[in-house]
């Protein structure tokens, strides 16, 4: 028998299949491409970027070469080829979506909903949302659901150094706490396997979201993709990719420490194939997926067996 509360099925952590089922929401993440940039690359706080970036995560996007309403139409064809009755949440993804005048800001957001969409999920970094944007956020959220998904990826400030990240984890907290005052829903993204990182600091950063006890959670793996500082890294032997096993271990101990309530919508993610040059075994998701649900029935574990409000339960 499952203990875990949150779950139709065999799963032992808080999906979002099962949030989005409670809710009695069908919605799909129609994936934008605003054509923003970031603090990180145009030398606002630093140059090229974090260490692992290829250019903004907008590989999945139909492009920014395309306005807002033509990716929206795009995107939402290919979902209802799948998926007719679902409703579309339009993701701004590529680079930094709140780095832009707020005017600006104000006009891809409203095209969006003018559009179709039925809501916004917005990426972006937390040194990125002063008081103007946090003011239209709050707007937006007023009319529509609104998430937004902040890059923390560690919570480590020596590993922020390394990676170039650009900002020390204050900022995170600070950015965090604003958005919770204003009621904006949060999902923060952490990547395994970073450079320098062990079991430590991976299970300290699921220890400090334990802490603020976020709407939403994403865990990566670190991709080494062609052409990033992390792979000229990688050629040197200077970095070593998690191997499976490893990964499988460190998602379940950090699933263990996070409150049965947030919501884990992803626990492993997707390297760009044409990129990709390790770990090479990422590319199989569902033996991933597959393995992470045996194992945690076979320990008897669960997300939040080891949750304390503290986030000291390590």
């Amino acid at each position: 028998m499952n203990p875990f509360p949150y779950a139709f099925d065999n799963k032992r952590y808080h999906t979002l299949a099962y949030h989005n089922r409670q809710q009695n929401c069908n919605t799909q993440k129609a994936v934008l491409d605003a054509g923003m940039t970031c603090p990180n690359l145009d030398g606002t706080c630093g140059v090229g970027g974090c260490i692992f970036c290829d250019g903004g995560s907008g590989g999945f996007t139909p492009g920014s070469h395309l306005s807002v309403a033509q990716q929206l139409a795009a995107e939402t064809e290919r979902i209802r080829r799948k998926r007719p009755q679902a409703g579309i949440i339009a993701y701004f993804q590529a680079h930094t979506n709140t780095y832009a005048p707020v005017e600006t800001l104000r006009a891809l957001y409203r095209e969006a909903l003018d559009t179709g969409a039925d809501g916004l999920s917005i990426a972006t970094r937390p040194d990125c949302i002063d008081d103007a944007v946090l003011a239209l956020l709050r707007e937006f959220a007023a009319e529509a659901p609104l998430t937004v998904e902040l890059g923390l990826q560690t919570s480590c400030d020596a590993t922020a150094v390394r990676i170039n990240r650009g900002y020390p984890y204050a900022v995170f907290e600070d950015c965090f706490a604003r958005l919770r005052k204003a009621g904006i829903r949060v999902c923060v993204h952490i990547i395994d396997g970073l450079p320098g990182e062990g079991e430590t600091e991976m299970l300290a950063t699921a220890a400090a979201l334990a802490r603020l006890r976020p709407d939403a959670v994403k865990i990566h793996l670190l991709h080494v993709l062609r052409g990033t500082a992390l792979a000229a890294l990688y050629a040197r032997g200077g970095y070593t990719p998690m191997a499976f096993d490893a990964y499988v271990d460190i998602v379940i101990r950090q699933l263990e420490l996070m409150p049965q309530e947030t919501v884990i919508e992803r626990i492993t993610g997707d390297g760009d194939k044409r990129k990709l040059l390790a770990p090479l075994w990422s590319r199989d998701k569902i033996r991933v997926l597959g393995t992470i649900d045996r194992e945690m029935a076979s320990r008897n574990t669960w997300q939040g067996r080891l949750y304390s409000p503290d986030g000291l339960h390590l």
